[in-house]
């Protein structure tokens, strides 16, 4: 007699159930969705339009809301990642608090693919809001000087500092009691961390005493490096600092999310 086939590829299933269950989410519940993608546009709009001639003039760009507009659009898109992992940490949070979570343990499904549901599924809403930025800084006079393999590398980056952030924020999710408490953890990756990097303004204007924090931090090794690639200036030690800071991340919030999520379910 012979059996029937088993499915080879159990935990794939499960993390495709997941990942369709959490987009659809996230498409009946759009106001956090939009407030991500709009937050970085309007951050955009204002510096280059309200302080770019200002800040392009303290910079050494001449005064030119254009040459700004081209130092802008790097940090931008990293801040964009940042906002990004605020839903992700609500999400696993108000799973966990509503007791949904509890649920899919009882059922015969890969428990890994709860928390990559929600993973794969925040990296693919950060990546189109990416797009949609980007859009948004070529409509407006953005001109990158980058070669398609200079394009791919940016591309690679940015997804890798993405899915660390992700990962991470799944972490802060899970040790929240309450998903307004989640919604403020990952605020200093939101905001405090980009604000103290080269995003704006050139980490040589800051004060020595923060000067060296704001260039060996994650957040400026990446801008640096996205904005050599695609504006042709310099990467030097950046590139390979923004690979490991990335993978560090992503290794830490991964195996910090696996151990919060295996005790709590003891």
């Amino acid at each position: 007699m012979t059996t029937a086939a088993q499915p080879t590829t159990p935990h794939l299933g499960d993390s495709l159930t997941m990942l369709r269950r959490n987009l659809l989410h996230a498409r009946r519940y759009p106001s956090m969705t939009l407030q991500v993608a709009l937050i970085p546009v309007f951050l955009l709009l204002l510096f280059v339009y309200v302080f770019g001639s200002a800040l392009g003039t303290g910079i050494g760009q001449g005064g030119d809301r254009t040459a700004y507009l081209a130092y802008l659009v790097p940090g931008i898109l990293l801040m964009t990642a940042g906002v990004g992992a605020v839903p992700t940490a609500v999400a696993v949070c108000t799973d966990m608090t509503e007791g949904i979570v509890a649920r899919f343990r009882t059922m015969a499904i890969s428990r890994a693919s709860i928390l990559v549901g929600h993973v794969v599924g925040s990296v693919i809403q950060t990546a189109i809001t990416l797009v949609l930025l980007m859009a948004v800084a070529l409509a407006i006079g953005f001109r990158p000087d980058a070669s398609p393999v200079e394009w791919l590398a940016a591309c690679g980056l940015l997804v890798l500092f993405v899915l660390a952030l992700t990962w991470f924020s799944v972490a802060l999710g899970l040790i929240s009691k309450t998903p307004e408490g989640a919604s403020n953890a990952p605020l200093p990756i939101s905001f405090l961390l980009p604000f103290v990097s080269s995003t704006f303004v050139p980490v040589d204007s800051m004060p020595s005493w923060i000067r060296w924090f704001a260039e060996y931090q994650p957040f400026t090794t990446v801008i640096e490096t996205v904005r050599g690639l695609l504006t042709g200036t310099g990467i030097g030690h950046n590139g390979w600092m923004a690979v490991a800071w990335s993978a560090g991340i992503a290794a830490l919030g991964f195996v910090w999310s696996l151990r919060l999520f295996d005790r709590d379910a003891h």
